[in-house]
């Protein structure tokens, strides 16, 4: 039955009784023994199938080559006059925090000095830390809040740090473990969102509150700054220090893509007059804007997806004359901006593809855009070094599929940038192709996806071919060099697709809201699409035809597997999201109704189920063979979905497997090692299946 038939008798049907309760629900207790045991025992028929032969170890050892390579980029970011790096590899399998300076960063082999060893300090507290990040307190960069996560959940601890002494400030700034959100407001006061107890958190798990916390104060005498409702996705608050500029912003976070911006001013908070599903921010005396739909102001209507800027003091006067620096079209769109000394520089996807364009500033006033020159079919990361505009020092790296991004350091209306780190070949580029091709959705939507594969590979069906999708919460599937899928797939003599679908930012706000709710059947539709498309262009055929997604995703795979299970021959679902009817009642699920729906109104839980995987699957129906990856540590993805779908898949009688990790949050892996092995599971599956 087709997304669009079954849709609309459902919506066409009365509202239907309650469901009955869920009989495998029993497997949402993330840490019982009973549902480890039979975990335990899922894990034990996936690797026993998947992990016992020569060429899964001889795989899981390459690509650990890859994950610890010395000769990966370590990518830095400038604070003072230190550059810090995050690093993981053999010897340092959780990491070390470490920094050096610019002159010995241009080294082939620069000197380093650790501020802090994550393996030690795991060793030492008995504890499996993974790094969250860290927050430096500007200006003096001396002090940091570090953030550390219990095998590689979401929810963290937060511990100041002292980055003279290297060690953590005894009587220092410190929250247990939440999901928290916590920032420098001075060097003796953070602004903190946390779990204070009860009623401070929302439904969503985040921060319902934020106080103000002084130094020296126990916790619980923190001032409330703002409390929202605990249906919102969270609130949190932050200062701008440059100095001269100095504001507090605080942020109500009403639904994933509505929020409410407030200025603080003491105990005063002033709303900013302008609609809640606006992308918003200041700086210095700059107000800048992305509306998420037509917005008419000021006798003027300004299209989604445009990049607005007002002087602030002009927007609090009531001024909605705004200058546009971007506006879209159907095939290009903003996919971020920098602000530099002397100027600005916009990323737009043209059909998906990066271009950049200057702008100069010229004493507030907004020249005209300059395109610079960027490769075709790439990607491009590029921005500040310098914070609050300070300089226009920018830090650049442009990748593709093909071309692993270098690191680089230019200057705003200078020489090229000068190139101080070039990103290791893990593969033969040179026998490879990239293309851009197009297919045709169901509603005559044309939906672009990249192919990689052999140079002069022969088009008669027989490729391995793994389609690779996501299509939700306007995430931009752009060109990006994968040193695993090239060494272990293309090399290989396999085809690599990117499918650009629906529900994704490719084409700004229309683009995902095409995909929102009751429209999510147009993302399946495109993927499905762009399946058929590489079947009747030879590239492959259904017996040699793979998927692979995670996350929202996962959830994409689940309705491949359901609703379309004639175009493929193995899918990889990993870390899904796949009963739609408790989705929002599982860890951060209630945060995502503004993407899928309220399962508890029957209207919308009528078009729910037309895309609940656990609800579509059916008996007797030939489903491709299907992995399941997931994490008993995943806070923001229950493992409930996954395990739930496996015991009942293997109910009605269909052939699935499923691989648990114990650690390694929503990133199903903690590790270097874990995650090659993890990796090694999927891609050995595959081969097996799809060859």
């Amino acid at each position: 039955m087709t997304w669009v038939l079954l849709m609309s008798l459902l919506l066409a049907a009365p509202a239907v009784a309650a469901d009955p309760p869920d009989p495998r629900q029993w497997l949402e207790d993330v840490t019982g023994e009973k549902p480890l045991t039979w975990v335990k025992a899922r894990n034990a028929e996936s690797t026993g199938e998947l992990a016992a032969g020569p060429e899964f170890t001889a795989m899981r050892d390459r690509i650990l080559r890859v994950y610890d390579s010395k000769e990966k980029i370590p990518f830095v970011s400038k604070s003072g006059d230190r550059w810090y790096n995050f690093w993981q590899d053999a010897t340092h399998v959780k990491g070390i925090w470490r920094r050096t300076t610019l002159d010995e960063y241009r080294k082939p082999e620069p000197a380093w000095e650790t501020a802090l060893d994550l393996d030690e300090l795991a060793a030492e507290e008995k504890e499996n830390w993974v790094w969250h990040g860290a927050q430096l307190l500007y200006p003096t960069y001396d002090r940091a809040l570090v953030s550390l996560s219990r095998g590689g959940a979401d929810a963290d601890v937060v511990r100041e740090f002292d980055l003279v002494k290297k060690a953590f400030v005894p009587d220092g700034f410190k929250l247990p473990e939440a999901k928290s959100s916590v920032s420098w407001r001075t060097r003796d006061s953070v602004f903190v969102g946390t779990d204070f107890g009860p009623g401070s958190m929302t439904k969503s798990g985040y921060p319902r509150v934020v106080k103000e916390w002084t130094r020296g104060t126990p916790l619980a005498a923190a001032v409330t700054v703002r409390e929202g409702q605990d249906t919102d996705v969270s609130v949190s608050a932050y200062r701008v220090q440059e100095a001269g500029y100095e504001r507090d912003i605080v942020h109500r976070g009403k639904t994933f893509y509505t929020g409410e911006t407030f200025l603080r001013d003491g105990p005063k908070l002033t709303k900013l007059d302008v609609p809640d599903d606006l992308k918003d921010g200041v700086n210095r005396d700059d107000y800048f804007a992305e509306p998420r739909a037509d917005w008419t102001a000021g006798g003027r209507t300004y299209k989604a997806g445009s990049l607005l800027t007002i002087k602030l003091a002009k927007l609090l006067a009531g001024d909605r004359d705004f200058t546009v620096l971007f506006e879209p079209t159907a095939r290009r769109s903003l996919a971020g901006y920098s602000l530099f000394k002397s100027g600005l520089l916009l990323s737009v996807l043209d059909n998906v593809s990066t271009k950049v364009y200057l702008l100069a500033d010229d004493g507030g006033k907004w020249g005209e855009p300059t395109e610079l020159p960027v490769p075709p079919l790439s990607s491009l990361g590029m921005g500040p070094v310098e914070p609050h505009r300070k300089s226009d020092l920018y830090r650049l790296s442009v990748t593709n599929y093909l071309t692993p991004g270098d690191f680089a350091l230019g200057t705003l209306g200078g020489p090229p940038a000068e190139v101080l780190k070039r990103g290791p070949r893990f593969f033969d580029a040179a026998g490879m192709a990239v293309s851009q091709h197009e297919a045709t959705s169901k509603d005559g939507t044309k939906v672009p996806y990249f192919q990689v594969s052999p140079k002069g590979f022969n088009a008669d069906g027989t490729a391995a071919t793994l389609l690779y999708g996501y299509g939700g919460f306007e995430v931009s599937l752009t060109p990006g060099y994968s040193a695993v899928a090239g060494s272990e797939w293309v090399a290989r003599g396999g085809v690599y697709v990117v499918a650009n679908i629906r529900g994704g930012g490719e084409f700004g706000p229309g683009w995902h809201q095409a995909a929102l709710k009751a429209k999510r059947g147009r993302a399946y539709e495109d993927f499905a699409a762009v399946a058929d498309d590489l079947v009747s262009r030879k590239v492959t055929s259904v017996s040699h035809l793979g998927a692979m997604g995670g996350s929202n995703g996962g959830l994409l795979m689940g309705n491949m597997l359901t609703q379309y299970p004639g175009k493929f021959g193995a899918i990889v679902c990993s870390v899904p999201l796949l009963d739609m009817k408790r989705y929002h009642k599982l860890l951060a699920g209630a945060s995502w109704m503004a993407e899928y729906g309220d399962p508890d109104q029957p209207g919308e839980w009528n078009f729910i189920r037309t895309f609940s995987p656990y609800h579509l699957a059916t008996p007797g129906v030939k489903y491709p063979r299907t992995l399941f990856t997931t994490s008993t540590r995943d806070d923001r993805v229950h493992p409930g979905h996954a395990r739930k779908m496996v015991a009942l898949l293997k109910e009605q009688g269909h052939d699935c497997l499923l691989y648990e990790n114990t650690e390694g949050g929503h990133g199903g892996a903690a590790d270097n090692k874990q995650r090659a092995y993890l990796t090694a599971l999927e891609y050995t599956f595959l081969w097996k299946q799809l060859r």
